[in-house]
């Protein structure tokens, strides 16, 4: 009953966005602000969470009276969440528009985005921004550090001076040489790392950067380059061009793009997107500043050699890379108890109680070689951005993955893009001349290993390569279509690719992260929040790009609408929520492995959404075509749409 009650709820739902589509008028509603809200959430939100949703079981029908007097009855969760969000944002505003209660919901969802979303995920570390940006809820100290690179004069003397203005702030300043012993020392005093500032005259004012939302109120380095992506469609250059300012600060001040600006990632970097943020924004804009683009690809080449090409660290002896996260003991970011289905087995090889066990090997009091092999691992999978998964755990340091490598291929015809476009086939490199032919040359190499020792003829795929045991890992991946993305892929692979990618990894809201890796064979293990059946923004905004590259337009509109279709009905029925990541084989944001769902809690409107979800939906709505964008606002299920005949 319960099933039916909710396409009841659908049907009802997509006649009155047709319906409302064709009304002109926009009526204004003037109000009492809080005697409405106070009224509305007494009657729909039965289960106090401060929302309106499919879960409440209120009457679903709440009159608004007009200053002549007039009625308007808005109707259904979707139009009465409308009404919580529209009083909370007009909290000092004594009228409501109906059009905006009754706004479709695609133009809703986007609309938020590109006008508030951006701005409250915004930060900067400055006077201004210092609060907001040193607040940590995955840290229980009240001191409050910010931790300086020596070498960066003007922001420890500008820092030093706020000191007694801001009680709780404590400067740090940073060695010369930041060793993994050093970070090690730092695991009990955590804090924010600094980040670039505009040269303004006197005036010091911060770079600003977006940050993901929820708990996460640093930059990451991946998610950086997904946003400005979604920040690029909206209009926003300036901060994606500052987000670019802030990777070449890290490259200089902390020898690499940062998993994110905090004390504990100081020896872990994050998947190479820098090359790409710098060449769409030169797309975007082909008047900018010459300056600026050579600056930073100075610095998108500095990484590029100095973190990605260093044999034995990351680049392996194939003349592929792979991950390799240094530091030592146990990551310190993770809850409590995170690992301790792996540290029970350590425990008792050594005939101690759990927590003794734990007490001896972090004082480094016990030395085990093969729980530090684990945890080199570990280490490595989260500087993958896929923190966790079983693919990648106590393996991850033994792989030539096929994600690194195509990001990396894609540096190098980014690379010789720039110079031949922007800098007419000569790019001076700290006294060196190159030109875009000698970029090319590395990717060609590059292409040719990954197909000798990836690439699978017989299934007609890219496998991750352990390059130790000389063996590709069989395990279907999002990561294994990145070479789509990259453009390493001949005619021939792609065709084939994309009936694997249909075959193995296409659900009902998109494109899953794996296929079903868990270990079936032990109840207490944990789940894996980058496995099966969670799919992520990244993968499929990258994938959708590779299709249409490669001519796929049919199987792209496809996995943007599964994707967006999600994404829509969610947000109908769970108050505008636009979190993290999704389950897309239940089309649901209710994930509960590891960490649980980042973007759920919030009271009566998400104030930020999720970043990089946030510009999935902004990248899909521009690709879908008019049709899938009524369909969409409708919510016609995916599966009613495309049959398994089509492919």
């Amino acid at each position: 009953m319960r099933i039916q009650n909710f396409k009841f709820q659908y049907l009802i739902l997509g006649i009155a966005i047709l319906f409302l589509s064709g009304c002109k008028e926009n009526v204004v509603i003037k109000l009492s602000h809080k005697e409405v809200l106070e009224k509305l959430v007494a009657q729909e939100d039965t289960d106090g969470d401060k929302k309106i949703t499919i879960e409440d079981i209120g009457p679903k029908k709440f009159e608004l009276i007009d200053a002549k007097k007039n009625p308007h009855v808005i109707k259904g969760t979707y139009h009465l969440s409308n009404l919580l969000q529209e009083l909370a944002i007009a909290e000092d505003i004594d009228t409501i528009s109906i059009d905006r209660i009754k706004e479709a919901p695609s133009d809703r969802i986007s609309r938020l985005i590109k006008t508030r979303f951006w701005d409250n995920l915004t930060r900067s570390i400055d006077k201004e921004g210092l609060a907001k940006v040193l607040g940590d809820t995955k840290s229980n100290t009240d001191t409050l550090r910010l931790y300086i690179p020596i070498d960066d004069k003007k922001a420890v003397s500008y820092f030093q001076s706020l000191e007694n203005e801001f009680q709780k702030l404590k400067v740090v300043i940073l060695p010369k040489e930041i060793t993994p012993e050093y970070v090690k020392t730092l695991n009990d005093k955590p804090g924010i790392l600094n980040l670039a500032h505009i040269k303004n005259g006197e005036n010091y004012q911060g770079q600003p950067f977006v940050v993901p939302g929820g708990r996460f109120n640093e930059m990451y380095g991946w998610d950086s380059y997904f946003e400005s992506v979604g920040l690029l469609i909206d209009d926003r250059a300036d901060l994606a061009m500052a987000m670019a300012d802030n990777f070449a600060y890290q490259i200089q001040h902390y020898g690499k793009i940062l998993n994110a600006n905090r004390s504990y990632y100081l020896t872990r970097t994050q998947p190479p997107f820098f090359s790409s943020l710098l060449k769409e924004i030169y797309l975007n804009n082909n008047n900018i500043s010459k300056d600026w683009l050579a600056k930073n690809l100075t610095m998108v080449i500095q990484e590029y050699q100095s973190v990605w090409m260093q044999k034995g660290v990351r680049l392996t002896t194939t003349g592929l890379n792979r991950f390799y996260g240094e530091g030592i003991g146990i990551p310190p970011e993770t809850e409590e108890g995170h690992f301790d289905f792996i540290l029970n087995k350590y425990a008792k090889k050594h005939s101690l109680s759990l927590q003794k066990f734990k007490e001896r090997y972090t004082n480094e009091e016990l030395i085990d070689e093969e729980l530090g092999q684990y945890f080199t691992h570990d280490r490595s999978m989260r500087e993958s951005g896929h923190d966790t998964s079983n693919r990648l755990d106590d393996v991850c340091a033994d792989l030539n993955t096929v994600g690194l490598n195509s990001l990396l291929y894609k540096y190098e015809v980014d690379i010789a893009y720039l110079i031949k476009e922007v800098f007419d086939n000569s790019f001076d490199y700290k006294g060196k001349l190159f030109t875009a032919e000698d970029w090319l040359a590395k990717a060609e190499k590059r292409k040719g290993i990954m197909n000798d020792l990836m690439w699978d003829d017989t299934i007609g795929g890219y496998y991750d390569y352990n390059f130790i045991t000389q063996k590709q890992q069989k395990i279907e991946s999002a990561t294994n279509y990145f070479p789509l993305w990259a453009g390493i892929c001949s005619d021939d692979q792609a065709s084939r690719m994309v009936k694997q990618l249909f075959a193995s990894l296409v659900q009902k809201g998109g494109i899953a992260s794996t296929f079903d890796i868990a270990d079936k064979t032990n109840a207490t293990a944990p789940q894996r929040q980058w496995d099966y059946p969670n799919g992520w923004a990244p993968h499929q905004m990258m994938i959708w790009r590779g299709l249409i590259a490669n001519g796929y337009q049919k199987e792209t509109q496809e996995l943007v609408y599964r994707w967006l279709w999600m994404i829509t009905k969610n947000a109908v029925n769970y108050n505008g929520t636009i979190p993290e990541k999704y389950d897309v084989v239940r089309c649901t944001h209710k994930v509960y492995a590891e960490y649980g769902n980042v973007g759920t809690d919030f009271d009566y409107i998400t104030p930020s959404g999720f970043g990089w979800m946030n510009a999935s939906y902004q990248l899909g709505l521009s690709f879908l075509n008019k049709d899938f964008k009524d369909k969409l606002n409708q919510l016609v299920d995916p599966d009613d749409i495309f049959k398994k005949t089509d492919r």
